[in-house]
């Protein structure tokens, strides 16, 4: 399991600048609209300081982070959903990924043109979310013409969740063909599992990124009204300077960026606060296998079970369960080795219902 997230916008936002900085991969950027034509992917470790004190306590061969997958997509324009700009192609790559991160320009710079030659996020945002809208209106009245099949079916299952997805479909409708995200339609969990196989791209969880200057990091005015929206909207939102995190990206080694970061009164990288923000935002944790062979993160669903956490690891781990040794990264840090865990009886058996912990250390035994 990984988090998945598409980074979408206006051209001229700094969507590819901050996906250079957080992947340290060159995406192409230029001053004009529609650079950026095929999606590029990056693949980011997740930073934990957790992972980094268990490899000084355990000292393993290898080290293996959580990841986060970022998917670059090109800047969406008004009448995308209707072709408009490089099309609706876009909106196709949208769907595939698990949460979107919508970066907003927040930002005065003469240098870098606006695709509507003025700085207005409020309206930038709306542009976006309404294209989105209109995308998944088509796909929701696309399955309701074809849904009467379903309604005929001999399968009573079959027919019985039809009619049950009937009004929701309409429901969905009418609010889509307002400019109302599916994420605001109120919908039940219930309700979010009949109509999951359409891939709604307005039910995905949102974080607004508001592409600031240095003089903005602490927020500016552009900033509050998008924290307004994301009030509204239920959606998170944080403020990073992309210029600022593309120099720290650019400096060789970990050293001049830990040396960086310390001038600037900063604990972590802009980037590392969005890409733990969003791992979070989707409800994932994290637990650990450690060995002298590797220390590794790995990451489950909050609320996941033992053997599903298994699972992540290996099919058959999940599979022929029988129990988990498990104790918490934190009795490591203050006993300082696993033997000592061991006789303070703080290493537990657990079984198939045990709910796996953010933070957890656990040792598998299966049998297939």
């Amino acid at each position: 399991m990984g988090l998945n997230c598409g980074i979408v916008g206006l051209p001229n936002v700094g969507k590819s600048t901050i996906f250079s900085a957080v992947t340290s991969a060159p995406a192409e950027a230029a001053n004009y609209p529609f650079c950026t034509i095929e999606p590029n992917v990056g693949i980011v470790s997740v930073s934990d300081i957790r992972l980094t004190k268990i490899t000084e306590l355990i000292k393993p061969k290898k080290i293996i982070p959580a990841v986060v997958e970022l998917v670059d997509i090109a800047g969406l324009v008004k009448g995308a959903s209707k072709g408009e700009g490089l099309g609706n192609q876009f909106l196709g790559h949208i769907r595939q990924v698990n949460a979107i991160l919508h970066v907003v320009r927040c930002f005065k710079n003469e240098d870098i043109v606006h695709v509507s030659g003025r700085i207005d996020p409020v309206d930038d945002i709306e542009i976006i979310n309404l294209e989105l809208a209109l995308a998944d209106l088509e796909t929701v009245e696309k399955r309701i013409e074809g849904i009467g099949k379903f309604l005929k079916s001999h399968d009573k299952k079959v027919s019985d969740k039809a009619k049950a997805t009937v009004p929701l479909l309409e429901k969905l409708r009418k609010g889509l063909s307002e400019g109302i995200l599916a994420s605001s339609a109120g919908l039940t969990a219930e309700e979010k599992e009949l109509v999951q196989d359409l891939h709604l791209i307005t039910l995905k969880k949102v974080m607004y990124v508001c592409n600031v200057d240095e003089s903005g990091v602490n927020g500016n005015e552009y900033v509050k009204k998008v924290e307004e929206i994301a009030k509204r909207d239920g959606a998170e939102v944080i403020s990073i300077c992309g210029q600022l995190e593309a120099d720290i990206a650019a400096l060789e080694t970990v050293e001049e960026r830990k040396e960086f970061l310390r001038d600037a009164g900063m604990d972590e990288t802009g980037l590392d606060k969005l890409v733990n923000k969003a791992y979070n935002m989707l409800g994932y944790r994290t637990y650990f296998t450690a060995g002298e062979k590797e220390v590794r993160a790995w990451t489950i669903n909050s609320g996941d079970k033992a053997p599903q956490a298994a699972g992540v690891i290996h099919t058959d781990f999940e599979r022929g369960f029988i129990r988990a040794e498990v104790y918490h990264c934190n009795d490591l840090f203050e006993l300082k080795s696993e033997a000592k865990i061991k006789e303070n009886g703080r290493l537990r058996v657990e079984g198939k219902d045990y709910e796996v912990m953010d933070g957890d250390v656990m040792h598998f035994r299966f049998n297939v």
